[in-house]
């Protein structure tokens, strides 16, 4: 299969997953706030350690550029989150029924999505399997994600199915940043470190600066380290003896 055309149908598998996760509230129908917890910290663990997997399998191309690349990963998050007004925003207020709340959960979901893109992009672009690993973690990853959306959504009186769709609509970005990053790269080798970096720091401060710390005040210290730790340790398991 056409490079290309990998990349388009791994990433469009990992954002058409965040669909699944309106299942949990389709059998439950009304998630109890420990779960919302540990739903965070599942999506947090996952996206560590594929955070860590790519990093690893590009150490030794990611020195100074790396590093340059992870600031501005970090810059990324940071400024976009600023401009927008969402840099104190807690993403998890059931409670929260005004539009202008929904609209800002629904773009801070589309930031995210865009620099998990750029982790496959830029995956894909190092090793052809470790982008599918990735996109497949990804996938993973964005079910837990998606079931916390939909929980806030529903809260505001969305059809479930309806948020399922603004779940995967929101994962859009995560499909034309895994395109565009890997077309770069493959036009400009020398970017791969850049990319690399941005992801590690991109990812690594969004788990760092949302989804723990919210799950922290919803489930308690030890259960949320101890979701998060078996879940990044799966992800680097799994890689161990699939590649």
């Amino acid at each position: 299969m056409n490079p290309t055309l990998t990349v388009l149908l791994y990433s469009s598998i990992a954002a058409a997953a965040a669909s699944l996760g309106a299942l949990p509230l389709r059998v439950r129908g009304v998630m109890p706030t420990a779960w919302i917890g540990w739903a965070n910290a599942l999506a947090a663990g996952l996206m560590l350690g594929t955070a860590y997997v790519i990093v690893v399998a590009g150490l030794n191309r990611m020195v100074l550029a790396g590093a340059s690349g992870a600031f501005l990963g970090i810059g990324f998050i940071y400024w976009t989150h600023l401009i927008a007004r969402t840099e104190d925003l807690d993403l998890n207020r059931l409670d929260q029924t005004g539009p202008e709340y929904g609209y800002q959960v629904l773009l801070v979901q589309s930031l995210h999505s865009a620099s998990e893109g750029v982790a496959i992009g830029a995956a894909m672009s190092l090793n052809i399997a470790l982008g599918v690993f990735a996109a497949l973690a990804f996938a993973v990853h964005n079910i837990p994600e998606a079931t916390v959306l939909c929980t806030v959504l529903r809260a505001r009186r969305i059809r479930l199915r309806d948020a399922a769709g603004l779940a995967v609509l929101t994962n859009v970005s995560l499909v034309l940043l895994s395109i565009v990053t890997f077309s770069l790269i493959m036009a400009a080798p020398s970017l791969l470190p850049w990319a690399l970096g941005f992801a590690m720091g991109a990812l690594v401060y969004l788990v760092m600066m949302e989804p723990l710390p919210e799950s922290y005040r919803q489930a308690g210290n030890t259960s949320i380290a101890l979701v998060t730790s078996v879940a990044m340790g799966m992800v680097v398991l799994l890689k161990a003896f699939l590649l």
